[in-house]
């Protein structure tokens, strides 16, 4: 009998070393982040999230976004898909800013002249959570939407290679948001297309 356990233990402890130890989750809250970073491996497209520390799988990441991100809502048309004028929304600033994640995306890993056009698609393909989600640019105080749940999706760009960019990152309620990208390209060989595969990003968003 003890010799049959000895055997169930050791087969046991043969399948949980075969197991690959899933990676601790990581809660980033503040600094410079890539959240789309896009690099070429062996023909696909790897979109990691970059924290300048490692480049990280995002199902291994929270982006946190605290109460120190509310922003009131400016007022003017241009500006409700933040929600209406004075209500509250929790951004992402385009320029760095102490105490608060600095989101971009980068590809500048991407070598030249393997896809065509120099460039990729980014690719939002939905946004689950408690309220909307845009990605967007501000000059001279009128804002551009890049990506933005509250019209539908998805919402589709072409994003040059050798580019490395923030914009602000807009929520318009807290809670816990799933937001899927993906990056596609196609080769400038033989005209395949190559993606990243559908990945989803978890932003916290602290009342």
């Amino acid at each position: 009998m003890r010799a049959a356990a000895a055997l169930i233990t050791a087969a046991a402890v043969a399948v949980l070393a075969a197991t690959p130890a899933q990676a601790a989750t990581v809660t980033l809250t503040s600094g410079h982040v890539d959240v789309l970073d896009v690099d070429y491996n062996a023909g696909a497209l790897v979109l990691t999230v970059n924290d300048d520390v490692a480049e990280r799988d995002p199902a291994d990441v929270v982006l946190q976004v605290p109460a120190a991100a509310k922003v009131a809502v400016p007022s003017g048309s241009g500006w409700s898909f933040l929600g209406a004028p004075g209500a509250t929304a929790w951004v992402l600033p385009q320029s760095s800013t102490a105490g608060l994640l600095w989101a971009g995306w980068n590809t500048t890993e991407i070598p030249s002249g393997v896809l065509q056009g120099n460039s990729v698609t980014f690719r939002l393909n939905s946004v689950t959570g408690p309220g909307n989600v845009s990605v967007y640019t501000v000059s001279a105080g009128t804002p551009t939407r890049l990506y933005d749940s509250s019209d539908g999706l998805p919402d589709t760009r072409t994003v040059a290679r050798n580019v490395h960019a923030h914009a602000n990152w807009g929520f318009t309620a807290a809670g816990t948001y799933t937001v899927t990208f993906e990056v596609t390209g196609k080769l400038a060989s033989t005209g395949a297309t190559v993606t990243s595969g559908a990945k989803a990003f978890t932003f916290d968003v602290l009342p």
